[in-house]
């Protein structure tokens, strides 16, 4: 049997979800575990096997391909929480079905293993509109953990974890499980998570980084998208979507919203007139009747230019009620706010929201980057959409930009602005300040 180069697996995705399959996979901790080996250390390898308990029944109650929607979307949630809550050296495969695969080689303790797994199964669990049809999908994830044993390989490692997923699929109530047979480590509760999550927000401990973004002409700083971080003293860092997720259980999302809001805006008093400052809206800040006057408070309070704020909305937040967020948002817009349309093309791209929503910019996700360079289809999508967004007089943003190849190509190709590794990573107030005045020095 001919054996396939690296590069050979590199280019294998699964055609549906365009993640990485399980020959990729099994390539990515080999060469982990090869890596570690000759700097003669054990590689810290954690992962866990995601199972989508009884899917055939979305299958037969919606049609296949609802049911092919369902695991398109399950596979993004999964990314953007990697995404979110794990650094170094990570990736998602899909192997094969409804089992998904989320694999790190990073030190973690086994607690926040087991947190991760129950924050990422809420994620997964949320509802699910039916694009082919009416209804609302609801899946019931199932979570496999392990951490890789000295010489595991990852043939082993799979098995373990198939089989454990199966028992754990088996077994109702028990969502998470270990392959070594527990059901969970000692750690914190639901609630006392929630009330951790209270203390931090009275003590202040709610971090916020701003990622700078850039124009593609002249290739000067224009702004920075606020980004909020927890990090908590046992579990570690807690990305924005687990935190958001642990403040809707607890009730204490619009708390959490204009906490995040507040801090963004004084941080951002301090910069150089002409810069704008991004944050993130949720859906419940959306179908809040209050959430207008309550940005538009938090503004005035900062002593922040409305007209130097923008809002970025995501699909995922407009899902529920349509015609309530464009009332909202357009009350912001009358105040001199813009909007951005978040995550564009790593959902469902419904083309409806550019009809009715109060729009200034599209904000490319970065999987309608990542592949620009290399391949031709991906390169014809991202012309089609900015030609789309220019006859609507949008000014489109391009997120995940690592390397002055995309950062080329997408200024070609008319792209307005950018963020990513390439030019900074998230930073403190204070680092972002120093940036902006040595960028207005040049």
């Amino acid at each position: 049997m001919h054996e396939k180069s690296h590069s050979a697996f590199a280019l294998e995705r699964d055609a549906l979800t365009g993640l990485a399959g399980p020959d990729h996979a099994q390539m990515r901790i080999a060469d982990w575990e090869d890596a570690a080996q000759r700097a003669g250390r054990i590689a810290p390898i954690h992962a866990m096997m995601l199972g989508l308990r009884r899917f055939e029944t979305v299958n037969l109650a919606y049609g296949e391909h609802a049911g092919d929607s369902a695991l398109v979307e399950v596979a993004r949630r999964i990314m953007e929480f990697a995404k979110e809550e794990l650094d170094r050296e990570w990736f998602v495969a899909r192997m094969g079905g409804g089992n998904f695969l989320l694999a790190a080689n990073n030190s973690c303790s086994r607690e926040r293993w087991q947190w991760l797994a129950e924050a990422l199964a809420d994620s997964v669990a949320r509802p699910i509109p039916n694009r082919h049809g009416d209804g609302i999908m609801r899946l019931w994830p199932r979570i496999a953990l392990l951490r890789g044993m000295p010489g595991e390989g990852p043939g082993t490692m799979f098995d373990r974890l198939a089989e454990t997923l199966g028992r754990a699929q088996r077994q109702s109530g028990r969502r998470i499980l270990w392959a070594d047979g527990e059901l969970s480590p000692v750690g914190r509760s639901a609630a006392q998570l929630e009330a951790d999550l209270l203390g931090a927000l009275d003590r202040g401990e709610i971090e916020i980084l701003y990622q700078p973004q850039y124009s593609i002409a002249g290739d000067r700083l224009v702004g920075a998208e606020a980004l909020a971080r927890w990090q908590h003293p046992e579990l570690g860092r807690i990305g924005a979507g687990a935190l958001f997720a642990i403040a809707e259980r607890a009730d204490h999302v619009a708390q959490l919203s204009r906490h995040i809001a507040g801090r963004a805006l004084a941080g951002a008093v301090g910069w150089p007139d002409d810069l704008r400052l991004s944050l993130n809206v949720t859906a419940a800040d959306l179908t809040s009747q209050s959430f207008p006057n309550e940005i538009a408070a938090a503004v005035v309070a900062a002593g922040f230019t409305p007209d130097l704020l923008t809002l970025e909305i995501t699909e995922q937040a407009l899902l529920f009620d349509l015609e309530r967020s464009a009332e909202a948002l357009g009350k912001l817009v009358d105040l001199g706010i813009r909007i951005a349309l978040d995550d564009f093309g790593a959902g469902f791209c419904n083309f409806r929201y550019l009809k009715l929503l109060p729009l200034h910019y599209l904000k490319l996700d970065r999987v309608m980057v990542d592949e620009i360079e290399e391949d031709p289809r991906d390169l014809v999508v991202f012309r089609a959409i900015i030609a789309m967004a220019k006859a609507l007089s949008l000014k489109v943003i391009a997120e995940g930009i690592e390397n002055e190849g995309q950062r080329e190509l997408i200024g070609r190709e008319g792209c307005d602005f950018y963020q990513g590794f390439l030019r900074a990573q998230p930073m403190s107030a204070t680092d972002f300040l120093e940036l902006a005045s040595a960028d207005r020095g040049k």
